[in-house]
């Protein structure tokens, strides 16, 4: 893809009936994050205990299911501040992903990156989506969780990919071949067991369809994911990981070859349907993708 390609829509992030809500949104960073928690919480992190009538919020892939839901309690601007017990409940994918709906509904290149975060908890790497998004001269990460009043030690809107605050999977996983990191200190969190090195594998993966705007849940599964990786295809995430490290630095033929290997190889897109487990409830959900 090139840089138009990400200034519109994916079937994720339209707003579809929702639009004049995002246009109204100012399109600076600190804005569109600030939009993003005021509308979503997180449903583990966000200090709200979710009612069973309201677990499935989780699961609400698609910017304009977000919205309904939001404007179902809340028929107002998305400025107008929500309650936190009753913002949609969402992970770090889905403030993300309304940010970058609000970023390319004003015509801005952005898109979702998939990787680990080393700055919640000292010694863990939580799995983590934040924004990437063109400010007319380069590539800037932004989390758009990351309140700044709180005292983080570093600029949340413009994150260093070279400070180790956030790692993309890729630059991850080959930090795991190359045998210079723990796996079991990257996964969800360090009272679970979803960590380790087939874990970092399945979201290369996610990495990849998040890159070609197939922004899915981070509990999506996709043909070629893994719960072994003495099972798992490593030569095809070794290449894929290999591209995308290329194509983050600027390297437009590993560009196009991540698009064809995504379009050729039925492992790697979640195609018409894609089993989903919720995080909240545990079921397991065979989910039709088409809009």
């Amino acid at each position: 893809m090139d840089l138009d390609d990400y200034r519109g829509h994916s079937p994720y992030s339209d707003p579809g009936r929702h639009g004049g809500l995002l246009d109204a949104v100012a399109s600076d960073i600190p804005t569109v994050a600030a939009t993003a928690r005021n509308v979503i919480v997180h449903y583990r992190a966000g200090g709200v205990e979710l009612p069973d009538d309201r677990q499935d919020e989780v699961n609400r892939r698609w910017v304009d299911r977000i919205l309904d839901t939001d404007q179902s309690r809340f028929p107002l601007p998305l400025s107008a501040e929500r309650p936190a017990v009753e913002r949609v409940a969402g992970c770090c994918r889905d403030h993300t992903l309304l940010s970058i709906a609000i970023l390319r509904q004003h015509g801005i290149p952005s898109r979702s990156r998939v990787g680990f975060a080393s700055y919640f908890v000292p010694g863990w790497h939580h799995d983590h989506v934040v924004v990437e998004y063109w400010n007319g001269d380069r590539w800037v990460w932004a989390d758009p969780e990351v309140d700044p009043a709180g005292d983080w030690g570093f600029d949340g809107y413009d994150i260093d990919p070279k400070a180790g605050l956030f790692d993309s999977a890729a630059r991850v996983w080959s930090a795991y071949r190359a045998g210079t990191i723990d796996p079991e200190v990257y996964g969800v969190s360090p009272e679970l067991p979803i960590r380790g090195a087939w874990f970092i594998h399945d979201y290369v993966l996610l990495e990849l369809a998040h890159r070609q705007k197939d922004e899915l849940l981070l509990w999506d599964s996709l043909d070629a994911m893994t719960d072994d990786v003495a099972t798992a295809d490593l030569t095809l995430v070794d290449e894929i990981a290999a591209l995308l490290l290329a194509a983050d630095d600027g390297d437009e033929a590993a560009e196009k070859a991540l698009a064809g290997r995504y379009a050729s190889d039925a492992r790697l897109p979640p195609g018409l349907r894609v089993e989903s487990v919720s995080p909240v409830s545990g079921t397991v959900s065979i989910v039709d993708l088409r809009r």
